[in-house]
């Protein structure tokens, strides 16, 4: 399939071809027929694509800062990585989109095969959509007209916001698309409404919707002209659409208020807000989020939990289904805004000069072919078979930025990558130079010719694609954790026991080069050790903290120390005892102090936080041993005290990842013993699992 993505390194819009998105468990996949432009959003996205470096660092300051954190802490060479790394991500386009529903996941309802619905998905022949993001569209609302549906919510949220009473006079501050439909739904909810744009053919059309109208470029002082249309009362409201890095719109929406007026953000504009302005009128001033209630909630809008109606009136969904029942009653205008419709094949006739153009509603239309295909050709180039072929599954930052670039070197043939959206697996095939692009693992496990199956996907689907890689007599990596219960990795033992497969976890902290240095030193000889891990805020909202999907960070990351800390005792876990901040801690709580008794007589203490500063090391071990001490700092720095041979070792960054992947080739092209024995994986899973099980319930927890 096609897809429209923006370049955000050399700020070409291209029309990409690939795979189309596998369907999901509560998702809806949509043959599209038709998506809008929204050409005030995807200008600015456009444009800053095309910007330098320093031109994108001014627009987005909160980045430069984490960018300096993430220096401070890790070093210039790999901060300049994940910054490139990140521009090398391209932006899908788009987010009006409407279509025909031709999948639909498991614990959708609502919707069948046929139905004709609108969805926020992007410019692409298929897409794959939670199901509260999606709507049915009437029988008697167009193909075309459906397609202000979603960029309709943005205006309406803002309507909600201002509550207007009926009579009440508001003036809308730009009237781009969202500005003119905004003030249509103020027409329809029985207001006076004034329009402020400095361009006439918005103006003129805005006039045939019943607006006063004011061009601000024709010398008209906008405050005294609404004073003079108010009878010298001030509106009651005003609802900015425009944007603009100027102040001077927040100002005038305040002065031409009446007292106690209020004003809603719905645009982007400056915001050094003048006191005396707000102040003695006793503004309200409020920003409009988006589409409505939901909106940027992991919970509403991927987990399919709906908001009560009796207490969230008016979710993104139910906001939608507002707009698609106005405009089949006609209260809601949209063909009159229509500039054109192109075919997705001429998007650059929208795209080419987007910075410049003059259009309210630019539609894509797209062609009635609804074959699906899952899996792209990237590279055309006869591979033959050899003992290191792999298949990549995850497309996301890990694979992008640690496996990739290190596996490339080790003489390994990479025949498929896989994403289930299908986007990300297309740009790193080509960035990489693999061979296919596919939306389908099980394409994957199909080929005879794969031998290892790499597995670095959200933690909850590790468990399902290493059993269907090890049912398929594959070689398995998976990115830790390996997963996220007991009954899953029973099973993943029981199919252990059954293979001469090998199943490694990236456990990549005991190959490191300083790791490894300091096992040599430590020898048999039991030992305390303190790790602490300055691991960063995540918020909770995040899908690593959901329980469900990401296991919580002790089971998700935290099982990396516990790893560590076996390797240097060289010694197993036998019993767990884990405490945490505060009186009531959360399964997935992130601030917890873990011991660990090992069965030689070793102990370790694991400080996993979340709350220091991102200044400080993101790692540091201290091992206590015969009176001899080793302090690794964030796998840069490594003493010794007390050693007669050893005193210092500094090198870059290296936290073992390029080891664990050499060897793990040495393992595929030669055979071997496993990387690491897999008595030792499921010991630390189930030690990771015991933390957890303490600090819910206050008592030392055996491993078995």
């Amino acid at each position: 399939m096609k897809q429209i993505i923006q370049d955000l390194n050399s700020g070409e819009t291209i029309l990409e071809e690939i795979p189309v998105p596998i369907e999901k468990d509560g998702y809806v996949l949509i043959k599209t027929t038709r998506s809008l432009v929204s050409l005030g959003t995807e200008r600015s996205l456009v444009e800053f694509g095309k910007a330098g470096l320093v031109a994108k660092a001014k627009q987005q300051p909160e980045k430069v800062k984490m960018v300096l954190d993430k220096f401070k802490s890790d070093g210039i060479v790999p901060t300049l990585e994940a910054v490139f790394n990140k521009l090398n991500q391209p932006l899908p386009l788009g987010y009006c989109n409407v279509g025909k529903v031709v999948a639909i996941g498991n614990g959708v309802e609502g919707f069948k095969i046929g139905d004709r619905v609108i969805s926020n998905g992007a410019h692409a022949e298929y897409v794959n959509i939670p199901k509260n993001l999606v709507a049915k569209i009437p029988d008697d609302v167009s193909d075309d007209e459906a397609a202000f549906t979603v960029i309709g919510s943005i205006g309406l949220q803002g309507v909600r916001l201002i509550a207007p009473t009926f009579g009440e006079t508001i003036v809308v501050v730009g009237l781009g698309l969202i500005g003119l439909l905004t003030a249509q739904i103020l027409k329809a909810n029985g207001c006076n409404v004034i329009g402020i744009d400095f361009d006439d053919s918005k103006l003129e059309l805005a006039k045939t919707f019943g607006l006063d109208v004011i061009n601000p470029s024709n010398g008209v002082d906008q405050v005294k002209y609404v004073e003079q249309l108010t009878g010298g009362i001030g509106a009651d409201g005003v609802i900015i659409t425009a944007s603009t890095s100027s102040d001077e719109v927040i100002s005038n929406s305040a002065r031409m208020c009446r007292k106690r007026g209020r004003v809603v953000l719905v645009g982007v504009i400056g915001l050094n807000i003048s006191r005396a302005d707000f102040y003695e009128k006793e503004i309200n001033f409020q920003v409009s989020c988006s589409y409505g209630p939901g909106r940027y909630d992991e919970n509403y809008e991927q987990l399919g939990n709906d908001y009560p109606i009796g207490f969230v009136r008016w979710t993104q969904k139910r906001n939608f289904e507002s707009i698609l029942n106005a405009i089949e009653n006609k209260s809601l205008q949209v063909q009159p805004l229509i500039t054109q419709i192109v075919d997705l094949e001429n998007y650059n006739e929208i795209y080419g000069d987007i910075g410049k153009s003059k259009a309210i509603a630019s539609i894509l239309k797209y062609s009635n072919d609804e074959t699906l295909i899952r899996t792209v050709k990237v590279v055309d180039h006869k591979q033959e078979p050899t003992n290191g072929t792999i298949g990549v599954i995850g497309a996301g930052n890990f694979t992008n930025a640690t496996f990739l670039p290190i596996v490339k070197n080790l003489g390994l043939n990479i025949k498929y990558i896989a994403s289930s959206g299908g986007l990300s697996a297309k740009v790193l095939a080509k960035k990489s130079n693999i061979v296919n692009a596919t939306s389908d693992y099980q394409e994957i496990l199909k080929d005879p010719d794969v031998d290892l199956v790499v597995i670095t996907t959200r933690h909850n689907m590790h468990f399902k694609m290493v059993i269907d890689s090890i049912k398929a007599n594959k070689q398995v990596f998976v990115e830790k954790p390996l997963c996220l219960n007991k009954d899953e990795l029973d099973e993943i033992s029981r199919l252990n026991l059954e293979t001469e497969k090998n199943i490694v976890v990236g456990f990549n902290r005991r190959f490191a080069p300083m790791a490894m240095k300091m096992r040599d030193l430590i020898g048999n000889a039991p030992a305390n050790i303190v790790a602490t891990m300055n691991a960063g805020e995540i918020p909770t909202s995040s899908w690593v903290q959901s329980m469900e999907e990401g296991g919580g960070r002790i089971i998700g990351e935290g099982c990396h120390f516990i790893d560590l800390c076996s390797y240097l005792a060289n010694s197993k876990v036998i019993s767990v005892c884990a405490n945490t901040l505060g009186l009531n801690p959360q399964e997935n709580c992130d601030n917890v102090s873990i011991m660990l008794k090992f069965e030689n007589g070793s102990n370790a203490v694991i400080n996993y936080f979340s709350n220091g500063s991102k200044s400080y090391s993101k790692e540091r071990v201290e091992v206590y041993s015969l009176g001899k001490t080793l302090v690794m700092d964030n796998w840069r720095t490594l003493k010794g005290y007390g050693y007669k041979n050893f005193s210092s070792l500094s090198n870059k960054q290296d936290k073992g990842h390029r080891r664990q992947f050499q060897l793990m080739a040495e393992l595929l092209l030669k055979g071997g013993q496993a990387l690491i024995p897999f008595d030792s994986i499921r010991n630390t899973t189930l030690a990771s699992f015991a933390a957890v099980e303490s600090f819910k319930n206050g008592n030392w927890v055996n491993v078995e």
